[in-house]
């Protein structure tokens, strides 16, 4: 259950067990903010330049936009789950990851700068489709306002 889940982490590795990788996961969530709506904006305004309009145009920007903030948060997601299931050293009793930056340059060093983006293609898959669908949301909502609340 839940609460057993709860309990046994508070007595095992402390309240603070609950807040690992929140770090990373806020830096995140500013960057998807930030990187998202810009670039759908602009490939909005781009790809109507090429005569695209209507949904195709929604769903080509969305998608456009779900990869630019996909390859940019990738390494922030990567250190937040390093750090989210991060155990401490046995001998030392020390977890290896201590914050964002750190995580991300340990994981470089260790493993290679590009595997900050490994899983990429399904990191993506889930970024793009909720960017779509949002999207689609956000214009039928523009629509519905111009239509009826804007006079």
């Amino acid at each position: 259950s839940v609460v057993n889940a709860a309990t046994r982490i508070t007595s095992e590795e402390g309240v603070a067990a609950f807040y690992r990788g929140s770090q990373p996961f806020v830096m995140r969530a500013m960057l998807v903010g930030g990187t998202q709506v810009a670039t759908y904006d602009q490939f909005k305004l781009l790809y109507a330049n090429f005569g695209l309009t209507g949904l195709a145009n929604t769903i080509s920007s969305s998608m456009s936009a779900g990869l630019i903030y996909s390859i940019i948060t990738m390494p922030l997601e990567t250190a937040k789950n390093r750090m989210a299931f991060q155990t401490p050293d046995p001998s030392t009793g020390k977890l290896p990851y201590i914050s964002t930056f750190q995580t991300i340059g340990a994981i470089a060093k260790a493993d290679g700068p590009f595997s900050l983006w490994r899983g990429f293609l399904p990191y993506y898959g889930r970024c793009g489709g909720h960017t779509v669908a949002m999207f689609i949301a956000v214009e039928q909502l523009r629509a519905a306002y111009r239509k009826y609340l804007a006079k």
